[in-house]
């Protein structure tokens, strides 16, 4: 009998609890695993380098920001695909993200089916999903 695939892990990692559950809800829905965390540091002490595994994150976190989330991952030598959301939007935020390798960056809220859509494009996962 052949062994079933593995859900795509999401790493989602926001300060805010209605954004956290709202985008666990999301990933569930769309056959994803959702693994939420409402700080950095608590992310950071928990992810390893999966392959099977998107990071949804939050630029503007108190503490520890997204972006120095990013450059601690990239130091640990982690590289999974981040896909940068935020309340703030702009150039600089957007510039840092991409420059530390963020795939994508969407303005909250976010459209539901481009971010499935996007999840699915970064990891390269054929997986079907359902429309968000």
């Amino acid at each position: 009998m052949p062994k079933a695939r593995e859900a795509l892990i999401i790493y989602i990692v926001d300060d805010d609890d209605s954004v956290r559950t709202g985008l666990s809800r999301l990933m569930r829905s769309a056959g994803f695993e959702a693994r939420a965390f409402g700080s950095a540091d608590r992310f950071l002490e928990e992810v390893g380098e999966e392959g099977t595994a998107c990071i949804l994150l939050d630029m503007t976190m108190p503490r520890v920001t997204g972006i120095e989330v990013q450059r601690r991952l990239k130091e640990r030598g982690i590289h999974l695909p981040v896909i940068a959301v935020s309340a703030r939007d702009d150039e600089d935020t957007r510039r840092a993200a991409r420059d530390l390798g963020a795939q994508f960056f969407f303005r909250k809220p976010v459209d539901d089916q481009a971010l499935v859509d996007a999840i699915v494009w970064a990891t390269g996962s054929s997986e079907k999903t359902r429309s968000a």
